[in-house]
C-alpha cells in the first residue's frame, strides 16, 4: 500500500486514478512513500526519508527542494503542457488589453453617473483609441510547450511572430508553425518585436533575461507579458522602462507593490493555470507519472532525472539513482553477478550530474544485495519491485 500525501487540494478526478486497494490519501508527510502538491512550499519542511518521489500538479518547481531531492535520489514530477492552453489564452488576453486599452476603458466606464453617463462616454471614447494586433510583430522568449501554443495562435491572428529557444526540443520544432521566424539572440526578439511574451523557467540562466541593457534595444512603447516566473524580467528594468516610455505596457501575472497604480501596468494575481481544465489536466498528467514511477521504475516529465522507461520483463525490477560518474554500471553488473543473478534487461540514462537505471532480472533480489548496491559509490537511491 502506497502512502500519498497532498499538500493542496488535488482534483478528484486525478485522485480516482489511484486505485483504492494499492493507494492511500494522507494529509500528514510523516511515513509518505509519494507528494502530490501545487503551490505549497516545501522547503522549509522536514521530508522524511520515505519519500519516494515528489510530484507538482503545475509546471515550476520552484516551490520544492530539487537540489536536496536529487541529493536522495528522488524524482520531482512536473506536468509540462498540461496547463499551457491556459497560459496561452491568458496572453493573448493580456496582449489584447493593451492593444485596446480595455484596463482603462473598463475603470472609465465604472466612473461613469447615472445621469448624462451615456453622452460623457461618447465624448471621451476617443482617449482609448487602441490599435489591433494584425500585423504587429510578437517576440516569443522560450518555444516550449506554452512557447510553441503562443506563437501559433499569434499567427493565426495575423501577427508576425519571432522566437527564440537555443534548447528547443524535437517536438517543439514539429510543433511549431513555419512561419515563425528563429531569432538567434535575445537582443534580436527585442529589437524587433512590438509585443515580447516570455515562456522561460526561472533559473540562474533565466533569472533577468530582459534587465536594464536591454531597453537600450526594444521598440520605443513595447509591451512586455511575464506570465513565466516573477524575476525573468528585472524590476529595476521595468521601472526605468515604464518611466522613460521605452515600455509601454507591463503585463504580468506576478504584479509588485510598487507597480500599484501605474496606468501601464496591468496586473493578475497568478492566473496563467487557473482554470478547472488546467488544474485537472494537471492532475491527471502527475498522477498517472507517479503510479508508473513507484509500480514500475518508469520516469517520465521529471525535472531531475532523465527520462527512463523499459517494459517489465524478467522476476523483478531494480530500480538505481546515482551520480553520472563512470563505471557506475559496470559496478552494478558485477554486484548483481556476484550474487548471482541475471540481468534480463537494461536500461540506463544520465541527466547532467545524475544517472538513473533500470535492470530486470531473473531471480529474486534479497535484502543484501540492496545494501551491497546502495554500498556503491555514487548510488543515491536503490528500491526492487516485485
Amino acid at each position: 500500500m502506497f502512502r500519498i500525501a497532498t499538500l493542496n487540494n488535488i482534483s478528484q478526478n486525478g485522485l480516482k486514478r489511484l486505485p483504492a486497494e494499492r493507494y492511500r490519501v494522507v494529509d500528514a508527510l510523516a511515513d509518505a512513500d509519494a507528494v502530490l502538491l501545487r503551490s505549497a512550499d516545501m522547503h522549509a519542511l522536514d521530508i522524511p526519508d520515505s519519500v519516494l518521489a515528489i510530484a507538482r500538479a503545475g509546471a515550476g518547481t520552484n516551490n520544492i527542494p530539487v537540489a536536496a531531492m536529487s541529493k536522495r535520489g528522488v524524482p520531482v514530477f512536473n506536468a509540462p503542457g498540461a496547463n499551457a492552453n491556459a497560459v496561452k489564452e491568458l496572453v493573448i488576453a493580456g496582449m489584447l488589453l493593451s492593444a485596446r486599452n480595455i484596463a482603462d476603458a473598463l475603470a472609465f466606464t465604472a466612473t461613469l453617473p447615472a445621469e448624462g453617463g451615456e453622452e460623457l462616454m461618447e465624448k471621451e471614447k476617443k482617449r482609448f483609441v487602441g490599435g489591433e494586433l494584425i500585423g504587429r510583430t510578437l517576440g516569443v522568449i522560450g518555444l516550449g510547450a506554452i512557447g510553441v501554443r503562443v506563437a501559433n495562435a499569434a499567427r493565426a491572428l495575423g501577427m508576425r511572430v519571432i522566437g527564440f529557444d537555443p534548447h528547443m526540443t524535437v517536438e517543439g520544432a514539429w510543433a511549431l508553425s513555419s512561419d515563425v521566424i528563429k531569432a538567434g539572440s535575445m537582443n534580436e526578439v527585442y529589437a524587433g518585436s512590438d509585443f515580447i511574451s516570455f515562456h522561460v523557467p526561472l533559473n540562474d540562466a533565466t533569472r533577468g533575461s530582459f534587465a536594464l541593457a536591454s531597453l537600450d534595444v526594444v521598440k520605443p512603447g513595447v509591451v512586455l507579458l511575464n506570465f513565466s516566473r516573477d524575476g525573468i524580467v528585472a524590476h529595476d528594468a521595468i521601472q526605468t522602462g515604464l518611466a522613460d516610455g521605452r515600455i509601454g505596457r507591463y503585463v504580468t501575472d506576478f504584479p509588485k507593490p510598487e507597480y500599484q497604480g501605474n496606468p501601464r501596468v496591468i496586473g493578475l494575481p497568478h492566473l496563467g493555470a487557473s482554470t478547472a481544465e488546467a488544474e485537472e489536466n494537471c492532475a491527471l498528467m502527475v498522477v498517472d507519472q507517479l503510479r508508473e514511477f513507484l509500480e514500475n521504475g518508469n520516469v517520465v516529465n521529471s525535472v531531475n532525472f532523465p527520462t527512463t522507461r523499459m517494459h517489465r520483463a524478467g522476476k523483478a525490477r531494480i530500480c538505481v539513482a546515482n551520480a553520472n560518474k563512470p563505471n557506475m554500471i559496470g559496478q552494478l553488473s558485477a554486484t548483481l553477478g556476484a550474487a548471482g543473478i541475471n540481468i534480463a534487461q537494461m536500461h540506463n540514462a544520465s541527466r547532467g550530474d545524475h544517472a538513473y537505471n533500470l535492470v530486470d532480472v531473473d531471480n529474486e533480489v534479497g535484502p543484501e544485495v540492496i545494501e551491497q548496491l546502495r554500498a556503491i559509490d555514487g548510488v543515491l537511491m536503490v528500491r526492487v519491485i516485485g
